[in-house]
């Protein structure tokens, strides 16, 4: 799903409109945006200055172009963002290849992650090296176990010959300068990964305006990532696209900006895209206590499930539990 076109039943006829903003001709070369100063925050232990915004290869599949997807890593590049997101998963590998047609050239001037989601210590040493051939590179600068979705997920990663293992190992070695994991399923896998091991040095979890409503990554997890120093990746940011039923493109991403975090991959398709949101980068405004919290209350009619699909359902699930058993006649 293309992150400002909603889809589907929820948004009926917003479509229109949106679709609208998406396919607007592109402004004359003469008007388009300068490079300029796109804010950085220090990435917590990791002591690198990154840019607020980061371009996230994850919705690579959806401009379904290299052309096109290249373009965009340029731009990105010429717009002075440093924060460069894939994982080996996405478009089964091409999102990695997109990255290193582009960004071997100011590989000194980018911070690079990408992800592995094999649970051992064999299969993510495959996955590293794979990745970093297909970006051209000899390193990362951050490597993640990718997509914790429960405890016995993170079980996995920590058993012997665990990928905790391959991560550790890659550290040393020099193939990756830090190590850190994601999720968006559960805050509860989160929690169980820091419980775990002492010694992450990123996190990156969905933060949006409607989360703290429902299975909460921004209360649960948040306050202990920011405790232990850690650089705080954010995802999500627009619902994927269903927040801006109710949201402007503004306020999704200045709400999660002005959480405490260091920075959040967003999924451009377009160049249109990537230049709103530098913009807002650029212009972005403190929001005091009570701005945060209207924020916060208009988003709260859209919360659940519903709207954050990545997360466990566990409102359906409590609902089935609770629902009588038939006992046969």
């Amino acid at each position: 799903m293309k992150r400002r076109t909603l889809i589907g039943s929820m948004v009926g006829g917003l479509a229109a409109g949106l679709a609208s903003r998406t396919i607007q001709a592109r402004p004359a070369v003469a008007n388009r945006l300068e490079a300029g100063d796109i804010p950085k925050r220090t990435f917590g232990k990791t002591g690198v200055d990154l840019t607020v915004i980061g371009l996230a290869g994850g919705r690579f599949p959806i401009i379904g172009n290299d052309e096109e997807a290249i373009a965009l890593t340029r731009r990105a590049v010429e717009l002075g963002i440093n924060y460069f997101d894939t994982a080996h998963i996405y478009w089964d590998g091409h999102s990695e290849e997109i990255y290193g047609a582009v960004l071997p050239d100011v590989r000194d001037q980018v911070f690079l992650t990408t992800k592995s989601t094999d649970r051992t210590r064999e299969g993510a040493l495959e996955e590293l090296n794979l990745s970093l051939k297909r970006l051209k590179t000899d390193y990362v600068d951050l490597w993640q176990v990718h997509a914790i979705r429960s405890e016995e997920d993170a079980e996995q990663v920590f058993a012997p010959g665990g990928a905790i293992e391959a991560f550790e190992a890659a550290k040393k070695a020099g193939k990756c300068r830090f190590i850190g994991f994601t999720g968006h399923s559960n805050p509860a896998a989160h929690l169980a990964m820091l419980r775990a091991y002492e010694d992450w040095d990123t996190i990156l979890m969905p933060l949006h305006v409607a989360d703290p409503h429902y299975l909460s990554f921004e209360n649960q997890v948040l306050p202990l990532a920011v405790e232990r120093n850690l650089g705080i990746q954010g995802m999500k940011n627009f619902g994927n696209a269903k927040l801006l039923q109710r949201f402007s493109v503004k306020e999704c991403l200045s709400y999660v900006l002005n959480l405490p975090i260091h920075c959040t991959a967003i999924g451009c398709t377009t160049l249109g895209q990537l230049e709103d949101d530098v913009r807002i980068a650029q212009s972005l405004e403190d929001l005091g206590d009570e701005q945060m919290a209207a924020l916060r209350s208009r988003a709260e009619p859209l919360k659940g499930p519903r709207l954050e699909d990545w997360k466990d359902d566990v409102e359906t699930t409590a609902s089935l539990r609770d629902r009588p058993r038939y006992t046969g006649s």
